[in-house]
């Protein structure tokens, strides 16, 4: 397998031309559902294997749960932004640097798992609750220099689900890891 098959399984985000009402529905779908398929793959595995890199050089699955939790704060942090401000400008972060913390390297996944959860219940609320107004809203991301819509961040929240997901399943099936 290539190292950017292995990087993203699933290739990489691609905003529609057009997003339409169904498209929406299927990500904030893929958001809402996105607890249960992670907690279902990772529940099970022992320590040794959440420490296992998905890829060479890359992050352990341990490291990937974290990082689920620390981006998908930071993603409902600037919706609200969004929602509440004219045209925000996002604080980033390193998350390479986030993944290297004794948090994201050592610690129990449990606690990822709920913060996940709790995220993603109250996103899913704001998600399925949004006016077409609030959809076309913007928040700015000064690191890549670009005005991020709510629908198309939408959509790369949903891919990003997907995306570790895959980093954590294709791993357990080259592990044949049950």
């Amino acid at each position: 397998m290539t190292i950017e098959k292995l990087k993203f399984p699933i290739g990489k985000f691609e905003s529609p031309a057009t997003i339409t009402k169904d498209v929406l529905a299927k990500w904030i779908s893929d958001i809402s559902l996105f607890p249960v398929r992670l907690s279902s793959e990772v529940s099970y595995l022992t320590d040794e294997q959440l420490d296992t890199p998905y890829r060479p050089e890359g992050w352990t699955i341990r490291q990937v749960v974290h990082h689920c939790a620390d981006s998908h704060m930071n993603s409902l942090t600037r919706l609200k932004l969004a929602l509440t401000e004219d045209r925000p400008t996002i604080k980033p972060y390193f998350e390479d640097r986030w993944a290297e913390l004794v948090d994201a390297k050592n610690m129990p996944i449990g606690p990822s798992i709920k913060m996940i959860e709790g995220i993603h219940e109250r996103w899913t609320i704001l998600l399925n609750n949004l006016t077409e107004e609030q959809y076309g809203r913007v928040f700015i991301h000064p690191e890549q220099g670009k005005t991020f819509r709510i629908d198309e961040n939408i959509g790369l929240y949903a891919w990003h689900c997907n995306h570790h997901l895959a980093h954590i399943t294709e791993t357990k099936k080259r592990n044949n890891w049950r």
